[in-house]
């Protein structure tokens, strides 16, 4: 099954299930209104929405129309949480090591990860706002789950069955703002801007053989200015897998139907296979030669993240997103 969020000028939008081709979709508003509302009811609300799944794939929808991509919102377009995780530490290892420090022991064993801002998520197709170029923009794909209620101290079986929904993330960063609050001891917040996702929420079968071992086992393609970067398969090289990150995430608190876990930067110790963010990049240029050669975001950039089936379409649709400059509002940004 498939679902997406219409943009209807309101802050959650309007539920709407989405044609496994991308091509046709309904809304949802006689089962759920929200995507949030589906969540919090997953076991009596899932059928009626996947029975409206079925019509449409078979072409019997009487109320379907065509599914455009840039009139989404972020699928939750806001959360009751977003923890972003960092399961490849092959991505870890190498900013480490470009900056002469070891990779503690303990980073293979235990995965780390930030709690995000989850109250102001960007659409597919949204434009990345910021001030200044001088932050560092850049772009993070990845892929995150969405959960059911994780009972505090469930085990990675136990949460691997509370996992209900997959999407892509660009979990933009600014890169030069990051050391000063790291410096502080306490965590992301100015670096972190607003988060982006996919058009569409998948449920796991959708994936298929791809999903497998808590991992989605298919390469994510990450393209900048019309030029692909990055294709490394989000299945090789995961260390911990999402039922670990969300039963880290659950240790010592519950975590509730609607949270977003992040499997942090798709990223392959094979080079070749590029790279889901710049600095990373920048990473193995200071490595190999001593100093970044590669920039940063502009205003004007374009990113574009997917990720593709077996069948070579898309499965989750497309984040596509421009970099501009924000302008300041009075009272601050306008909001729906």
């Amino acid at each position: 099954m498939k679902l997406a969020t219409l943009k209807d000028g309101t802050r959650d939008g309007q539920l709407m299930v989405v044609s496994r081709d991308l091509k046709t979709a309904q809304l949802a508003d006689g089962v759920a209104r929200t995507l949030q509302r589906a969540l919090d009811d997953w076991t009596f609300i899932a059928p009626q929405l996947d029975a409206i799944y079925q019509e449409l794939n078979q072409g019997r929808a009487r109320r379907s129309f065509e599914f455009a991509p840039e009139h989404c919102m972020a699928p939750l377009p806001r959360a009751f949480q977003w923890a972003d995780g960092s399961a490849y530490v092959n991505h870890v290892e190498l900013v480490r090591k470009a900056r002469g420090a070891e990779l503690p022991p303990s980073f293979w064993e235990d995965p780390l990860m930030y709690q995000g801002g989850s109250d102001d998520f960007l659409g597919p197709h949204d434009d990345i706002a910021l001030f200044h170029e001088e932050w560092g923009i850049d772009f993070e794909a990845e892929v995150a789950v969405i959960t059911d209620d994780v009972s505090m101290g469930a085990t990675p079986d136990q949460a691997h069955q509370r996992i209900r929904l997959l999407m892509l993330v660009n979990d933009v960063s600014l890169r030069n703002l990051i050391p000063d609050e790291l410096a502080k001891g306490f965590g992301f917040v100015q670096s972190k801007p607003a988060t982006s996702f996919s058009p569409v929420a998948v449920t796991p079968d959708e994936l298929g053989d791809a999903w497998k071992g808590g991992k989605v086992h298919l390469p994510l393609l990450s393209t900048w200015n019309g030029k692909l970067v990055g294709k490394p398969q989000a299945g090789v090289d995961m260390v911990f897998n999402f039922p670990q990150l969300i039963a880290h995430l659950a240790k010592s608190r519950n975590v509730r139907a609607g949270s977003i876990i992040g499997s942090g930067t798709v990223s392959n110790k094979d080079a070749k296979r590029g790279y889901s963010c710049i600095a990373e990049q920048r990473c193995l240029e200071t490595i190999a030669g001593g100093a970044p050669l590669t920039p940063y975001m502009a205003f004007g950039d374009t990113i574009r993240i997917d990720m593709l089936g077996g069948d070579g379409k898309s499965v989750f649709g497309a984040i596509e997103q421009a970099v501009k400059q924000a302008i300041a509002e009075p009272g601050g940004r306008k909001l729906p």
